[in-house]
């Protein structure tokens, strides 16, 4: 079990040590590769080691936000804030992810090495250790787009620390990285059996799964981003570009076509009522939407702080216990979604929980992330910050959206494929009403703009939308945009000079696990009620909220034009700057092949 720790851990000490410590790792004798892998159980048990080391809570919390989703409520000298206001530096910018996914490297090369040295198997366990390969080669691929998405050229490390030559690892073009999560990816589809066939539980990769994230790598690879010149590190080299090999950009899209296509055609994984979704995914039950989790592995547990940092608020005396979220809807966001669609209060939270253990509704600048909400539990979980709710990294909706966006790209507009695809993600939104859905643009910019937005409203919160806007090459457009629209809402002018100014609703007890409430129903009001009607209101029960005030629960802070938190809003915003972190200066530090190899705007 030592040496089993020793391998699963040397990632993260080849990426979080000192150069000192470097030189202390063990041998690969010290390793004793052989007791691990002379049993495929203990194998098995070193793949299950190595999925602990594909997700960080920095995904969802620090990367989570700076978009047009999403904004951070801490205060303005937080550094949580800073990161989601792009206020970055090397002091400030996160390194836990960065690690982490290293660890996990670490650990697939050591398995990638390994597994394919083991002989004298039966045919049943052959099949099994081809399995186990499989989703090593998966768990390299997906960690190295983790972190090429948010830090662009990476080291990118192939094989074990012991055979390196040496423990310093230098930048490598995204391009090589892609190409070879890629490789990665087409290896690990010919290994990993499907869904039906595999027994495998969604928190393990299958063949479906696999097949996704081949598809969200190609079109990561295919798209934009922060680019520099890797031998001089110019400052006037840094430029947001695809890679120059547009007959790759035209390959990869193929293969991204082809891998949705391959999903749709088996036919294992469907759309299911969207609410649902959501609470299984806070209760543990799979469903044929998920098609890949972070977790526990069937643990009781879970320490991501999953619903607590990113969910709706809760009071610490309420029914449910804590929830204390970090981030809150942007204010905007909840008036995206068009009458009639079922996601949007699903997706955000339009109330939050009492000391007294009552609904209460939220203002626009306080509402909150809904498809965590702590309420919709069965019970309460192992502690306030342990709710062992997943992270769902994978569901079919995406690799509905992500073949229709291929095929637009493709033939240079929508084929009927495209157009299919986008259709089935509506209709579920609009419970199967095809009469509200609107229509579908029948040219190449109107169907990826519609693309871009039903991403946005679908996929809300589930940690993308920052990196499709890069990918796409518009989040310095996007974001100067949505706060354009930001100081017109709280200005109550535009396309915003309707929206109620408060709101009548009744409070009703949260007193039950497994709670109904979706959203609290209220009458609109335009303007401020008179103190009659008012007092009328109150008479039959309602309460009636300044939706544009400082009362509520979570996030007291009124949305005026002129209020701190709304001018600081991406105030460290720049244009071909901030679309990668800089590595932060602990990882330039304990990696002498990085000196000298900073994000030259930093």
């Amino acid at each position: 079990m030592k040496k089993l720790i020793y391998i699963i851990f040397a990632g993260l000490l080849l990426m979080g040590s000192s150069c000192k410590d470097f030189l202390d790792l063990p041998s690969e004798k010290d390793f004793d590769s052989s007791t691990i892998f002379e049993e495929v159980g203990k194998v098995e048990m070193a793949v299950l080691g190595a999925y602990t080391s594909t997700f960080n809570a920095e995904l969802f919390y620090q990367f989570g936000m700076g978009s047009d989703e999403v904004f951070s409520t801490e205060g303005e000298t937080n550094s949580k804030n800073q990161v989601a206001n792009y206020v970055y530096s090397p002091a400030v910018s996160p390194s836990s992810t960065y690690a982490a996914m290293y660890a996990g490297v670490e650990q697939a090369n050591i398995l990638i090495k390994n597994i394919p040295l083991m002989t004298g198997l039966s045919e049943a366990d052959q099949a099994k250790v081809d399995m186990l390969l499989g989703e090593a080669y998966a768990i390299r691929a997906m960690n190295m787009l983790q972190v090429v998405r948010h830090f662009g050229d990476v080291p990118y490390p192939r094989v074990p620390v012991v055979e390196m030559e040496t423990f310093a690892s230098s930048r490598v073009s995204r391009d090589t990285i892609l190409d070879g999560c890629v490789a990665d990816l087409q290896t690990a589809i010919d290994l990993i059996p499907w869904k039906s066939e595999s027994g495998l539980a969604v928190e393990r990769i299958t063949k479906n799964a696999a097949y996704g994230l081949l598809a969200r790598v190609a079109l990561y690879a295919a798209g934009y981003s922060l680019r520099w010149d890797l031998d001089s590190y110019a400052s006037s080299s840094v430029t947001l570009a695809r890679r120059s090999d547009t007959q790759r950009i035209t390959e990869l899209y193929e293969i991204t076509r082809d891998a949705c296509a391959a999903v749709v055609q088996r036919g294992e994984n469907s759309l299911i009522d969207y609410e649902t979704i959501f609470r299984d995914l806070v209760n543990g039950r799979y469903n044929s939407e998920s098609m890949f989790e972070y977790g526990q592995l069937g643990e009781d547990r879970n320490e991501l702080r999953m619903g607590y940092t990113n969910g709706m608020f809760a009071h610490q005396n309420s029914f449910y216990n804590k929830a204390q979220p970090a981030m809150a809807a942007f204010p905007t966001y909840y008036f995206e979604f068009k009458e009639g669609d079922l996601r949007r209060d699903v997706t955000i939270a339009n109330y939050a929980i009492s000391s007294d253990s009552k609904h209460e509704m939220n203002t626009y600048a306080s509402n909150t992330i809904g498809k965590f909400r702590v309420n919709w539990k069965a019970d309460q979980g192992v502690s306030a910050a342990k709710r062992n709710i997943n992270w769902i990294h994978l569901r079919y909706a995406d690799v509905l959206l992500m073949y229709a966006e291929a095929e637009n790209e493709l033939n240079n507009g929508p084929s009927g494929v495209a157009k299919e695809m986008l259709e089935q993600v509506r209709l579920r939104a609009f419970g199967d009403d095809r009469s509200k859905i609107g229509s579908i643009p029948g040219n190449y910019e109107g169907f990826k703009e519609a693309i871009m937005q039903e991403r946005k409203l679908e996929l809300g919160f589930e940690g993308w939308r920052r990196t499709d806007l890069i990918r796409w090459g518009i989040l310095f457009e996007k974001l100067n945009e949505v706060k354009h629209d930001l100081l017109a809402l709280s200005a109550h002018q535009g396309k915003y000079q309707d929206v109620d100014r408060y709101r009548a609703y009744k409070s009703t007890p949260a007193t039950v696990f497994n709670d109904p409430v979706i959203a609290i129903d209220f009458i609109g009001l335009k303007e401020q009620p008179s103190q009659t009607e008012k007092a009328a209101l109150e008479n039959q029960g309602y309460t009636v909220l300044d939706m544009y005030g400082s009362s509520s629960l979570f996030f007291a802070n009124a949305l005026q034009s002129d209020a701190v938190w709304v001018q600081n809003i991406f105030r460290g915003l720049e244009k071909n700057k901030v679309e990668l972190f800089p590595l932060s200066t602990s990882t330039i530090d304990n990696n002498p092949g990085l000196q000298g190899q900073q994000h030259p705007l930093y």
